[in-house]
C-alpha cells in the first residue's frame, strides 16, 4: 500500500476505535433506530448539495446503504443500547474480516488459502468463547446483535469491492448518496419497534450531547470514515485492506475504559485475544509462511 493510503487507514482506525464510545453516549438519550435514522440525515445533507451523484446502478445504492449503513447500525446501536460494552462492541465486530472473506468467496469467487481457513477456525473458537460469557456486564442479546452487525458491515464491504468496476467513482460522492438510503428504514422502524412517543420525547429533550453524538456519527464516522474505507476497499484486495480494522479494538477497548471504566473479564480477553490471533493469522499467515520456506 501506498504511505498516504496506509496514513489515511490509519486515521480511519482512529475514528472508529472513538466511534464506539460516543454510541453509548448517544443512545443514552436517543432511541438506537431514530439515532441511526439522524446519523444518515447528517451524512445526507446537505452534502448532496455538494456532491454529484456517481453514475451507478440504483440497486449499488440501495445495496450498499442496507448492509453497511442501516442493518449494521440498526444491529450495532441496538446491541450497545441494551447493554453490550462499547469496548467489547469494537471486538467482536471485527469479525467482519471473516465474514467478508466467506461473503467474497460466494458472491466474487475470491479463492481461499490454508492460513485463511486456519484463522476463520482461531477467530470462531473466539467468537464462541466471547458469547459462553454472557451475563449482566455482556447480555447475550448484545452480542448476537454485534455479530449481525458485523454480518451486515462484510456485505457492505463486497459490494465496495465493485464500485470501481467500470471505471473510477468519486467514493466520498457515492458515501453521501448512499446515506440517503437508510434513514427512511431506520425511521420506519423506529415507529415500530421505539414508538411515537418515545421519538417525540427524545426530539423535544434533545441536548447538545446528542447533537454532538449525531454530528459525530454523521459527518465524521461516516462520510470521514466510510468515505476513506470505501476507497481503500476499491483500490486494494479486500484480505489486504481488512487488516486495518484489526487496530480499531485498541482504540475503542482504551476509550472505553478511560470514558466509562468498562473493564472485560479474563475470559473476554482470551476470546479477544483468539479472535485477534484468528484474522492475524488469516492476513498475514501466507506471507510468513512463504518467508520461512525460502529461508530453508
Amino acid at each position: 500500500m501506498k504511505p498516504v493510503d496506509i496514513a489515511l487507514a490509519l486515521l480511519v482506525v482512529l475514528v472508529w476505535g472513538v466511534n464506539f464510545v460516543v454510541i453509548k453516549a448517544g443512545v443514552a438519550e436517543v432511541p438506537p433506530l431514530l439515532l441511526g435514522a439522524l446519523r444518515f440525515l447528517a451524512a445526507a445533507l446537505p452534502a448532496v448539495f455538494f456532491f454529484r451523484a456517481p453514475k451507478l446502478p440504483l440497486r449499488t445504492y440501495l445495496a450498499y446503504g442496507l448492509t453497511i449503513a442501516f442493518g449494521q447500525f440498526a444491529f450495532l446501536f441496538t446491541a450497545i443500547h441494551v447493554g453490550m460494552p462499547s469496548g467489547l462492541a469494537s471486538l467482536v465486530l471485527q469479525s467482519q474480516a471473516f465474514f467478508t472473506m466467506l461473503f467474497a468467496a460466494v458472491w466474487l469467487k475470491e479463492s481461499w488459502r490454508p492460513s485463511q481457513l486456519a484463522g476463520l477456525v482461531l477467530a470462531a473458537g473466539g467468537l464462541g468463547l466471547i458469547g459462553t460469557a454472557h451475563g449482566v456486564s455482556m447480555p447475550l442479546a448484545g452480542f448476537m446483535l454485534t455479530v449481525a452487525a458485523a454480518c451486515s458491515w462484510a456485505a457492505g464491504n463486497v459490494v465496495s469491492r465493485t464500485l470501481n468496476r467500470n471505471g473510477p467513482v468519486n467514493l466520498l460522492a457515492f458515501v453521501v448518496w448512499a446515506s440517503l438510503v437508510p434513514p427512511l428504514p431506520f425511521l420506519v422502524m423506529s415507529l415500530f419497534v421505539e414508538g411515537p412517543a418515545a421519538i417525540v420525547a427524545a426530539l423535544s429533550n434533545f441536548s447538545l450531547r446528542s447533537a454532538g453524538a449525531v454530528m459525530y456519527l454523521g459527518w465524521g464516522a461516516t462520510l470521514l470514515g466510510y468515505g476513506l474505507w470505501a476507497r481503500l476497499m476499491s483500490r486494494y484486495p479486500a484480505n489486504q485492506v481488512a487488516a486495518f480494522p484489526l487496530l480499531v479494538p485498541l482504540v475503542g477497548l482504551s476509550a472505553g475504559w478511560l470514558v466509562y471504566g468498562e473493564a472485560l473479564q479474563p475470559v473476554h480477553w482470551i476470546g479477544g485475544g483468539l479472535l485477534m490471533l484468528g484474522l492475524g493469522v488469516n492476513l498475514f499467515g501466507t506471507r510468513l509462511m512463504t518467508r520461512l520456506r525460502g529461508a530453508t
